[in-house]
């Protein structure tokens, strides 16, 4: 019997609650991996990676922050597997657990000065896990909200776990702003230890909510029909490979700058700049939440003018503020601090990461759309973001603290994120025609 699934009616109490589900455990993800990117700023050159040389500390501190997004793809490819075979809902609640355990055990690890090497081994080792984790999660969340919007929402639908990216940096930049408060002594003893183990009472309210979910109708559609891929990632690369590069090219501007706007900005301000630490972290908390407000107005404005349109917007601005965001702080002025990043996470970033989600989920069909968008993301991120704070560490050295290579590299991933998107909109519409979901919806 053949089934001829369509998009389910408009349900509100159940549309709460698959956002509901969707965002919290993206946010309590994203707490912890930014809890480690924060520390890695701040913490872990001290506390794991003490040598005579600064730089070389700080090096050594975001390598281990890099290494972890070269592991993310690898913890796509499984968690996908499960996803386009199994289910949805499975991936997610391993991915949460994994990613809580991780995180408490990175917070009770002893530092370099207690059990020498063995620290720095242990931390890789729970942020390698980390990495898997996060590497799952996001497609899960994406999905989980993408496949059950009513088809003209899925912009709104699609923004909202990537809120989850910027609340869960508000959580972690409040949590070290509070550890903070009393004083660089007591952060660099114990006291950054305190976010880390606190994250599993996040993920204990993060697995309540998602408990009373189900599986997303595409899901289902393709189980009753017999259409699971065996191999999802053998048939990606086989007959989706075009969508793969695009989705990896589009991730590039929505990562890179990112990443140097909300972490690097810590290290270079603080260290170069000579700024005080409680004023970044309150700088980008602000960001984080002005970003959090504008995320979903962005993915409902796609609804309205087309998801490209406004991504080629953010990814225009993002390469226009590439100079200005430098020439702000290097002001020395505490407004200009906020202005900064606040413009940087809250103005130009919100326009790319608002449309990415829904964009990537359009251009694969149902049946390996889970590793499709999971590998592209986690791909694009691993290329471009956890390297981006190293890229600009190495370049503020090799050019004697001039911050002018570092804009230009951020105009170079919106060059290419650009490139990528001319694409998009004709695979969408190829993908659509080949899903019976689709053209029942």
């Amino acid at each position: 019997m053949t089934v001829a699934p369509t998009t389910p009616p408009p349900d509100k109490r159940r549309d709460r609650r698959v956002l509901a589900g969707s965002l919290a455990g993206s946010s309590i993800e994203w707490y912890d991996f930014f809890l480690y990117a924060t520390a890695s700023a701040l913490i872990f050159n001290h506390q794991f990676f003490p040598t005579e040389d600064p730089f070389v500390s700080q090096m050594l501190s975001y390598l281990t922050l890099a290494l972890t997004f070269f592991v993310r793809p690898f913890g796509g490819i499984i968690f996908s597997h499960f996803g386009d075979r199994v289910g949805r809902k499975v991936t997610l609640v391993v991915t949460l657990v994994m990613m809580g355990v991780a995180t408490v055990a990175i917070g009770l690890i002893p530092t370099y000065d207690q059990i020498g090497m063995a620290a720095p081994a242990l931390l890789v080792f729970f942020r390698i896990i980390q990495g898997l984790a996060i590497g799952g999660e996001w497609g899960g969340a994406m999905l989980l909200a993408f496949e059950n919007a009513p088809k003209k929402r899925r912009g709104f639908f699609g923004s909202v776990p990537q809120m989850g990216i910027t609340i869960g940096m508000l959580l972690s930049s409040l949590a070290f702003a509070a550890v903070s408060a009393f004083g660089d002594e007591f952060l660099l003893s114990w006291g950054w230890r305190i976010p880390f183990i606190a994250s599993l009472v996040l993920v204990l309210v993060g697995l309540w909510i998602r408990s009373g979910l189900g599986e997303t109708p595409h899901f289902q559609a393709a189980q009753k029909k017999g259409d699971v891929a065996k191999l999802p990632i053998l048939e990606t690369l086989r007959h989706h490979f075009p969508a793969v590069l695009v989705s990896v090219g589009i991730k590039v501007v929505e990562t890179a700058p990112f990443y140097i706007f909300a972490t690097f900005v810590a290290s270079y301000a603080t260290g170069t700049l000579d700024f005080e630490r409680s004023t970044v972290l309150n700088a980008v908390s602000l960001g984080a939440l002005v970003s959090t407000l504008m995320i979903p107005v962005m993915g409902a404005l796609s609804d309205r003018v087309g998801r490209t349109r406004v991504y080629v917007t953010g990814a225009v601005a993002i390469a226009a503020f590439a100079f200005p965001f430098f020439l702000l702080l290097d002001t020395g002025a505490n407004w200009a601090v906020f202005a900064a990043v606040v413009i940087g996470l809250g103005v130009v970033w919100p326009p790319v990461t608002g449309t990415l989600g829904t964009m990537s989920s359009e251009i694969f069909s149902a049946r390996i759309r889970y590793t499709g968008v999971t590998l592209g993301y986690q791909i694009g991120a691993a290329l471009a973001g956890g390297t981006a704070p190293l890229i600009a560490t190495w370049l503020l050295h090799e050019f004697h603290d001039q911050w002018h290579p570092i804009a230009i590299y951020i105009i170079i991933t919106a060059s290419i994120s650009l490139l990528a998107v001319i694409f998009a909109p004709a695979i969408a519409r190829r993908e659509a025609a080949r899903d019976p979901l689709e053209r029942n919806a």
